[in-house]
């Protein structure tokens, strides 16, 4: 038998070099996603920095504050409503996110587990729908709620949502589908009708689905521009955060840090609310699909 023996050097060279080499796989593995990263927090980081500056530094190509004036964020609720603006955008937000849930969650268990005539078209029909662009149906739909006296408010913007969305129904139905029928028929045995197997045994199983279509509603409320404009343009007092800060950028467009002081509080809420769902939101998107 022959012995080998290793140099301590030698050792301490080769643990070296595999360090060495870990080190550059995880680089090579995850530069594209720092650089990514870098591109997305690059901006953010900019619109903090500007929000903390002076008027007349906001206006030079400087980076780094000098002075930072934190008062620029109380700055901005004395020149502008903003308190009624997140009011308003919360309200139609979490408003029109509820109401889809109600509306979406039945429509899209009827596709996925039940047997009815008329079915396959009644889905087909869905999916046609979110081919068909808002922009389209804008003048006929505008002149019904003008005839119900809703218009200048967000109500004709809330109301349909009770009638349920197309994009957030085929994104449940999609999950419903892969939850195996046993569950539901083991229900139907122990007695539950469709409504009771539907809260008790589906509603569970499908919170990561849910969780994702509601973030999906409740982001496209919070950031939509046409929408409010197009029914609350003529009444300040029902804008939201996205109008708002169209106009306020248009009065004080040249005061820099406080456009994008009030721009940093107009993300914050969505920024706090994707991050405490996060785990739920992502797990959703996989699950249903959504590339």
């Amino acid at each position: 038998m022959t012995l080998t023996l290793t140099r301590p050097g030698a050792r301490t060279a080769s643990a070296r070099a595999r360090r060495r080499r870990t080190a550059l796989t995880w680089i090579a593995t995850h530069a594209l996603a720092v650089a990514a990263a870098l591109m997305f927090l690059g901006p953010l980081a900019f619109i903090a920095l500007t929000a903390v500056m002076t008027d007349q530094q906001a206006l030079t190509s400087e980076l780094w504050p000098r002075r930072w004036e934190w008062g620029n964020f109380a700055d901005i609720f004395q020149r502008a409503p903003l308190l009624t603006w997140i009011v308003n955008s919360l309200m139609y937000a979490g408003l029109a996110t509820v109401f889809m849930l109600l509306s979406s969650v039945p429509v899209a268990y009827a596709l996925a587990r039940l047997r009815f005539r008329g079915r396959g078209p009644a889905f087909l029909l869905v999916v046609t729908t979110m081919m068909l662009p808002p922009q389209v149906v804008a003048v006929p739909v505008y002149l019904v709620w003008a005839r119900f006296d809703l218009t200048g408010t967000l109500w004709p913007l809330i109301l349909p949502m009770l009638l349920g969305d197309a994009f957030s129904i085929f994104l449940l139905r999609q999950f419903l589908v892969t939850i195996p029928r046993e569950y539901s028929d083991a229900a139907r045995v122990d007695g539950c009708g469709e409504l009771r197997t539907l809260l008790r045994v589906i509603l569970p199983m499908a919170r990561p689905a849910i969780a994702a279509v509601a973030l999906f509603q409740f982001f496209y409320c919070w950031n939509d521009y046409y929408g409010p404009l197009l029914y609350a343009g003529t009444d300040p007092s029902h804008w939201t955060l996205s109008l708002g800060l169209a106009s306020f950028k248009t009065v004080h467009r040249v005061q820099w840090n406080l456009t994008m002081a009030a721009t940093l509080l107009a993300m914050a809420p969505v920024i706090v609310v994707f991050f405490f769902a996060q785990k739920a939101f992502i797990e959703g998107v996989k699950l249903t699909g959504v590339k």
